[in-house]
């Protein structure tokens, strides 16, 4: 057992119960996660570099854990689920590649499973190997049973002679009352915390041998078994790209050169109902072709097939492209949501993978080399998905048509900026600022103070501070001044709007306005 015996071990237990101490400091505090987790993240990839020198000496290693330091960097910056989940992965990498060497992404993400894994045993695996050591070298458990047996009746009966002073002494009795010992539901989220941070950090320090030598084997069934002939491929690209013509053609119609639709159809409907169902054609012609078409097979071996697959390829990437369109006409039309956002990115990504498909079938390339490519581009766009604030994104998308378009743009909806909170302040203070009607800019102050009361809150506790926050209050404040709302006795409605007193009266109102522009929410 490497380290056992040398010091090793020691060490990273050290470690490990540093990296507890400052994880019990940082992340126990209900609702309260900051800048802070980034700072925890930068000390486990501290501790992982300097109780594994391997990590430093391996290229691709060393690459892992910048990676993984520039993820700290991210969530010292705005934590989120999204980054905390691809430092995971980029410090696992860094502790793992040291071992393997990079081969193909499915191999890496099959490993990584394993190691997560086989992790949650890993402290009690190495506790009973560390046990075993020690029944093999019995006079330290001699000298830790002697040891035991030294401090033992002092600390009993030393407790018992204090309960019993404590009983006949008040000045005792009351020494001891102003000790305030933590709750059992206390003591037991702070026992799951520190085993949560156990089997996390463990195996990154020491990684089970398993994990870098288990191979991840391909699917049982044989793809030679369901290759069709080069008649049949021909055959059906020629039907396929017939029908993916005549869809093509009415998207250039309708979406692209801007013709007048059908009676009965909207410009909203027709972009917003085939935008995902096009998304999944599209990724199962990308599976046709990567089963029926592998490079060496007897279809790719033909010079017709692979010139219909090039032309069906390129209709799907048109394809892709009338839905990335679609959904656009329909932010048009209702405005940008996260949602709308990441099915943008989720569509460049699938064309990603159509184009890296053909210039594989065409150029030759392996299966390792499309399964990389394609993981690569994954990476990038999650990478920059965690960095960039998809809510902020969507609320300047927003502020700018209310600002630029107005009346004309589409209808403002004030209880989705609300429900956007501290992401989308500097928007609602750059439309306060602009706004001429009174009640208009009533409302939106009320958005603007109820995230910057938010924002305050989170911030005036260290573990909940972060820079993005700051950053956003203090551009906030150069924007706009302070304003005296106007009497809500009955509260407010989610876009701002003051309630009347009287819910039935209330209920037969017409909806109330939540547009700059004077549109009606939707």
């Amino acid at each position: 057992m490497t380290g056992f015996g040398r010091g090793g071990v020691g060490r990273k237990l050290i470690a490990s119960a540093a990296l507890i101490a400052l994880g019990e400091a940082i992340v126990f505090e209900e609702g309260m996660i900051g800048a802070a987790l980034g700072g925890f993240a930068l000390a486990w990839l501290a501790v992982l570099v300097v109780t594994r020198p391997a990590v430093f000496r391996d290229r691709a290693a060393r690459i892992a854990a910048l990676a993984a330091g520039g993820f700290a960097l991210v969530l010292v910056d705005d934590p989120g689920f999204l980054t905390l989940l691809l430092f995971a992965i980029a410090v696992s990498l860094a502790a793992l590649l040291p071992r393997r060497r990079f081969d193909d992404a499915i191999a890496w993400a099959g490993r990584l499973v394993w190691h997560g894994v086989s992790g949650l045993g890993a402290p009690l695996r190495d506790l009973g190997k560390i046990g075993r050591v020690r029944e093999r070298r019995r006079y330290q458990g001699l000298r830790l049973t002697g040891m035991i047996s030294l401090v033992a009746l002092p600390i009993v009966g030393g407790a018992l002679f204090l309960t019993l002073f404590a009983n006949a002494n008040p000045l005792i009795a009351n020494a001891f009352s102003g000790v305030t010992l933590p709750g059992l539901d206390t003591v037991v989220l702070r026992t799951i915390l520190a085993a949560v941070i156990t089997a996390g950090a463990w195996p990154m320090l020491r990684p089970a041998a398993s994990t870098t030598r288990q191979r991840q084997e391909r699917a049982g069934f044989d793809l030679d078994a369901v290759q069709p002939g080069p008649a049949t491929l021909t055959l059906s690209l020629v039907v396929f790209n017939a029908i993916f013509a005549v869809q093509n053609a009415l998207d250039i119609a309708f979406l692209w050169s801007g013709a007048p639709l059908p009676s009965r159809v909207t410009m909203a409907e027709y972009a917003h109902q085939g935008a995902y169902g096009l998304i999944v054609t599209a990724l199962l012609a990308g599976a046709f072709v990567l089963v029926a078409l592998r490079p060496g097979s007897v279809g790719a071996a033909s010079a017709t097939v692979r010139r219909l697959v090039t032309v069906w390829i390129a209709q799907n990437v048109l394809l892709v492209a009338s839905s990335a369109l679609r959904t656009l006409d329909y932010v048009d039309a209702y405005g940008m949501t996260t949602l709308r956002l990441a099915a943008l990115a989720w569509m460049a990504l699938v064309a990603t993978g159509l184009v890296l498909i053909g210039w594989r079938l065409l150029r030759g390339r392996s299966a390792a080399w499309l399964i990389n490519a394609n993981a690569l581009a994954a990476a990038l766009v999650l990478a920059l998905c965690s960095v960039v604030d998809l809510g902020a994104a969507a609320a300047a998308w927003n502020a700018r048509v209310a600002l630029a378009m107005g009346r004309k743009g589409p209808p403002l909806d004030l209880c989705y900026l609300h429900e956007l909170g501290p992401s989308a302040i500097v928007s609602v203070a750059e439309l306060e600022r602009h706004a001429s009607d009174p009640a208009i800019r009533d409302r939106l102050a009320f958005l603007r103070v109820e995230a910057q009361d938010e924002i305050a809150i989170r911030q005036s506790y260290w573990r909940g501070w972060t820079w993005r926050n700051a950053r956003r209050t203090a551009q906030v404040e150069m924007m706009v001044r302070p304003v005296r709302l106007r009497p809500a006795p009955y509260g407010r409605e989610c876009n701002g709007a003051i309630r009347r007193p009287n819910p039935l009266t209330t209920a037969s109102m017409p909806p109330q306005n939540s547009s700059l522009t004077g549109a009606a929410q939707r």
